[in-house]
């Protein structure tokens, strides 16, 4: 049997413990997996045209066409585990992601759909330790997206005219998880924009150019703008306005997307699509 030195033992003892505790700190970051707890909400997905957000809580049955499924059943257990119905049949827990709290929220107007939203935070630089402009909260849909992309040290301030809305949003915000990180405003931002040297204004709203000098008074060098509008003869006034404005790399884009059905010998582009939404016009702050 050999024989293993005092040092070595020491380093062996060292090296697993080390691990150890790195396992932890991972654990509890969630990156070794992350385990449904009461209080969570899951997306119980049965296919890809029906699924349910759920709250997690103990001795909670939820009913479906195709049973009820016991979330006791899944508490304590890792997000993306199957469960079974009362039926037998099959759903998956999954964790929500940011398109599914959008797309399950509650709301009572149009919403940005996910392809735009995803073009307003890329071109708007919009990361962690962002502050940001919001108007147009309408039921939260983008501020959800936004404030997700801000946290932890960001922030989003979003102005909205229609307290009604506002209720609605916070209620969307704190399912999702992200209400710490918004500053809801029932206020008229064409009125003028309370906060300075933001990163980002993003407008949804039916007059964004009577928007764009407060714009400038509130952003940082090199800030950007984005408003989002359905219609061209909204564009066109907004782009003029951010020209006599001393806004530059001005740029207006349309975004469309189809879904392909993949299927051994009938892959094809789905027969029906979500065109147009809207146009979004991107601009940045010269000093």
């Amino acid at each position: 049997m050999p024989v293993i030195s005092s040092e070595a033992l020491y380093s062996r003892l060292l090296y697993h413990k080390n691990i150890f505790v790195s396992k932890v700190i991972l654990f509890g970051c969630g990156l070794l997996g992350d385990w449904i707890r009461e209080g969570d909400y899951v997306l119980l997905y049965l296919d890809d045209k029906r699924t349910y957000m759920v709250k997690v809580e103990s001795g909670k049955v939820f009913h479906t066409h195709k049973g009820f499924v016991k979330i006791d059943d899944i508490i304590g257990k890792e997000f993306g585990v199957h469960v079974k119905s009362s039926l037998g049949a099959d759903f998956i827990a999954f964790k929500p992601s940011i398109k599914d709290h959008i797309f399950k929220s509650f709301r009572s107007t149009q919403i940005i759909y996910p392809k735009d939203i995803a073009l307003i935070i890329l071109f708007g630089n919009i990361q962690p330790g962002s502050r940001v402009v919001e108007a147009g909260t309408g039921t939260g849909a983008l501020t959800t997206a936004l404030a997700s992309y801000v946290k932890p040290i960001g922030r989003v301030y979003s102005y909205e005219v229609r307290s009604e809305f506002i209720e609605i949003a916070r209620r969307n915000l704190e399912r999702a998880g992200v209400l710490e990180y918004v500053e809801l405003k029932n206020k008229d931002i064409t009125l003028g924009i309370d906060e300075s040297n933001v990163d980002s204004v993003v407008l949804d709203m039916a007059t964004p150019w009577l928007v764009v000098p407060h714009a400038y008074r509130a952003l940082k060098g090199s800030g950007s703008f984005i408003s989002f509008s359905p219609t061209i003869d909204q564009v066109i006034r907004t782009v003029e306005e951010l020209k006599m404005n001393n806004f530059a790399n001005i740029e207006t884009i349309e975004c469309l997307v189809r879904r392909i059905r993949v299927e051994k010998g009938k892959t094809r582009p789905e027969t029906l699509m979500t065109g147009h939404t809207g146009y979004i016009v991107f601009a940045r702050k010269a000093l």
